[in-house]
């Protein structure tokens, strides 16, 4: 029975990230730059990477769906909006600087799933209950 921990929630974690980062970042060095810049149509490169990182997008988001459902990933958006705007309020970061509500939303994006990605682990820890998939019809 695999267990929680710091390790394996950073390694979703980095995952995520780095599935969110090389999608699209404010450096403009990520695949939706990539394509956008190449004027002349798409390369067999592009579309294998782009085949790569959509398996990657819909594995990640199916998990984290079915991991927290409509309620868990509306909440977890709404409670990071709400830190965007204390830290915003307060002056802790500003939005006006190029780049920051680009990264600012990777991270929350990152965060977001890596959640989704380890909350039968973190709801196994807490409750002791075990999610058990249910097979039936398919």
């Amino acid at each position: 029975m695999e267990r929680l921990t710091l390790k394996g929630f950073l390694l979703r974690l980095l995952v995520a990230l780095l599935l969110v980062a090389a999608t699209w970042n404010p450096t403009g060095h990520d695949y939706l730059h990539w394509v956008a810049r190449n004027g002349t149509g798409i390369t067999p490169g592009e579309v294998l990477v782009g085949l790569a990182l959509f398996g990657a997008w819909v594995f990640v988001v199916h998990a984290t769906w079915r991991s927290l459902g409509a309620f868990g990933v509306g909440l977890g958006a709404a409670i990071a909006a709400a830190l965007v705007w204390l830290l915003a309020s307060s002056g802790w970061i500003d939005l006006s600087h190029p780049g920051v509500a680009g990264w600012l939303t990777i991270v929350i994006a990152g965060l977001l799933l890596a959640t989704g990605l380890s909350f039968s682990l973190i709801q196994r820890r807490v409750t002791g209950q075990i999610d058990v998939e249910d097979s039936h019809g398919r």
